[in-house]
């Protein structure tokens, strides 16, 4: 029997196997534990499924998973490494799902900007402060507090949709 069989670790989310680590390992453990969350609302479901509007705004599974790759990429490695987050042209902030856009797709944009941002992330300390266009200075602790909230309240909206579109519940579905 294994070390973690034994002591239980190894069905711990992230965040409580890491509970004494630093911490750049505490908040990178609690944002993984989020992505993974959402990672989980959509898995298995047919394209048609995640695209569903279940609530009055524009919000849906895959809207969700399309709109949290754009704060990835705008919190971590355009704002860390060019100095601003990008604004495109028509900005939406993700939640429009254009038809030719798979779920599949759109989850594997979602791990590649996750992995940027691990990658960007990783080589900087926590006291590392960059200029943000609308909130003067942040530091890349603040980043990781904000990417917390944002993707565990995305997350939150993610359960509630899934448990509507097939009656799914838990962290994992």
């Amino acid at each position: 029997m294994t070390e973690s069989h034994r002591t239980g670790t190894a069905a711990l989310p992230a965040p409580l196997l890491v509970r004494t680590g630093g911490e750049h390992e505490v908040l990178e453990a609690f944002l993984d534990f989020h992505r993974a969350t959402v990672r989980g609302k959509v898995g298995g479901l047919a394209d048609a499924a995640a695209r569903r509007r279940l609530v009055p705004s524009q919000t849906t599974l895959a809207g969700l998973v399309k709109h949290l790759t754009l704060v990835e990429r705008e919190w971590f490695p355009a704002l860390l490494t060019d100095g601003e987050p990008p604004v495109e042209s028509g900005h939406t902030g993700g939640w429009e799902v254009a038809p030719e856009e798979t779920l599949d797709a759109l989850v594997t944009a979602y791990d590649a900007a996750c992995a940027r941002s691990r990658a960007v992330a990783a080589g900087l300390p926590l006291d590392h402060v960059v200029p943000h266009p609308q909130l003067g200075e942040v530091s890349l602790r603040w980043i990781y507090v904000h990417m917390i909230e944002e993707t565990s309240r995305h997350a939150g909206h993610a359960d509630i949709l899934r448990e509507q579109t097939d009656g799914a519940t838990g962290v994992t579905a």
